[in-house]
């Protein structure tokens, strides 16, 4: 018969895996309610846990609008903005200019997503999603972002990819669309490694979610050995898929330090060498200049 924890008994910390300052959470969504009472508190504990970056997505230009200044004092936040295709009913001529307006505004928008087909969700018609999709891709493909150094040339802009329940009509809209070879992150993976090694045939990275530490995620686990360690990216997205041993409960950047533990066990490394390793191609994935990539 097994023990159980008593209630009293606090979970364990993050900060207490003693990472170094060099990891990059590269999906969260700070600016939602969930983190309305405590953002000052929320951030720091991620940079005491060792989270040199965190990527925040807005998920219209009006959140952008409005949310950006929660980070004004906060440089080591940086920005993704597009729209989530359950919300792709809101893509229209109007909603295109006001992403490519703030993009050519804020040098702290670094890659165009989350987007792409989510049908798990049935409260947005598949054509619109794919409609939606197509747009925001091709409005990717005219955009450019500034490099890391500062100077005056500039790179792709990257997109950060959500699939749920599209898998096969997402990577076949993106190879339609000439997205092969891109900077693209396939955010919150879930699948196995067969769908592991497709996107890494395409050249894309990958980011690993909290969930590759649920004990049923076999499947998930097993994927991690079928991407290469230049590719792989972690993230929260939080407050949702928060990690054991906080499952269940709201999920924050300092918790990319426990998804980093068990990707790092998975692999046979070290917890900080995974940690840095993958905050250093978030660093590159997303040109974050210096005032960042501490």
């Amino acid at each position: 018969m097994s023990k159980r924890r008593p209630a009293t008994e606090p979970a364990v910390l993050p900060q207490s895996l003693e990472l170094p300052l060099t990891g990059v959470d590269s999906h969260a969504h700070l600016d939602l309610n969930a983190f309305a009472e405590d953002l000052d508190q929320v951030l720091t504990r991620a940079e005491e846990t060792g989270l040199a970056a965190i990527g925040n997505v807005f998920l219209s230009p009006e959140a952008w609008q409005t949310g950006k200044s929660l980070f004004a004092n906060r440089q080591q936040v940086f920005f993704l903005l597009g729209i989530h295709p359950t919300d792709a009913r809101a893509w229209n001529p109007r909603t295109r200019d006001a992403v490519a307006r703030a993009f050519a505004e804020d040098p702290r928008l670094r890659a165009l997503g989350e987007i792409g087909l989510d049908f798990y969700w049935k409260d947005c018609p598949p054509e619109a999603q794919r409609a939606a999709f197509a747009g925001q891709l091709a409005l990717a493909q005219t955009l450019s972002r500034p490099t890391a150094d500062g100077s005056d040339r500039r790179e792709p802009l990257p997109v950060v990819i959500h699939s749920r329940d599209a898998f096969a009509e997402t990577v076949a809209m993106l190879q339609e669309q000439g997205f092969s070879g891109y900077p693209l992150l396939w955010h919150c993976f879930g699948g196995g490694p067969d769908e592991a090694a497709a996107l890494v045939e395409k050249g894309w990275h990958i980011s690993i979610p909290g969930p590759v530490t649920f004990k049923s995620n076999d499947r998930l686990r097993a994927a991690l050995r079928a991407i290469p360690l230049s590719r792989m990216l972690l993230e929260t997205d939080c407050p949702y898929l928060a990690p054991v041993p906080y499952r269940g409960k709201r999920n924050e950047p300092a918790y990319t330090a426990f998804t980093a533990q068990a990707v790092a066990r998975e692999l046979d490394m070290e917890p900080a060498e995974l940690w840095t390793l993958c905050g250093a191609n978030a660093r590159r994935f997303f040109g974050l200049p210096d005032i960042i990539a501490t």
